[in-house]
């Protein structure tokens, strides 16, 4: 569907955006009922009583999930096979960083995580997502930036799987030739403001302050 990686809707919003929009791919017609919270607004921060993975165990990365996730589908590793899961960075023999960490298997969590048992040093962002991402919430793109920069073509060592992570080519394609993250915002804020005209007619509740 034509939405952003960080869409700013309840499930139930997306829900009426898809079948009000059409996106739906059936001439079935839907009974689609929703039933709204109340005292609910987009600002409300809800801190998840069950973590929804193994691999995200806090609040952090959840927060910060929506930004590191791409690096799935790159050689850097995101601190699966460490306590900080989706809260580091880092790939072995980085120049960038102060933090180290080896990615090792753990039972039930991690199953030949990237670099096992090797070294990597990056940059620890679990304090980002705690802080910075509820003041600003939105995908924070300097990481993988910093990472195309440092590594070039050796990054993104499975596009096929970073455009279904990113939803087409275009992110993978500007990353490329963008020179910061303000330039690469710029590349998709056309598209972004037509998405906010339509998803205005789904809201439930109070918008973003």
């Amino acid at each position: 569907h034509p939405i952003p990686v960080v869409h700013g809707c309840t499930v139930g919003e997306l829900a009426k955006m898809i079948v009000g929009e059409g996106w739906l791919d059936t001439n079935q017609p839907l009974d689609l009922k929703v039933i709204p919270c109340k005292g609910y607004t987009h600002s409300s921060f809800y801190e998840l009583p069950i973590a929804p993975s193994p691999n995200l165990p806090n609040m952090s990365s959840v927060y910060l999930y929506p930004s590191l996730c791409f690096f799935e589908a790159t050689s850097v590793s995101i601190g699966r096979g460490t306590n900080l899961p989706f809260q580091v960075i880092g790939y072995p023999e980085s120049p960038m960083g102060s933090t180290s960490f080896t990615p090792q298997e753990i039972s039930g969590v991690a199953s030949s995580p990237k670099h096992e048992g090797v070294e990597c040093r990056g940059l620890d962002v679990s304090a980002y997502g705690e802080f910075i991402v509820k003041s600003q919430p939105q995908l924070h793109l300097h990481w993988l930036l910093q990472m195309q920069k440092n590594l070039g073509d050796g990054f993104i060592n499975r596009p096929d799987f970073f455009d279904l992570l990113a939803g087409n080519s275009s992110l993978r394609e500007s990353i490329a030739v963008a020179n910061n993250e303000e330039e690469l915002r710029k590349m998709w804020e056309e598209e972004l403001l037509l998405y906010k005209t339509y998803r205005k007619k789904y809201l439930l509740y109070p918008d973003f302050e």
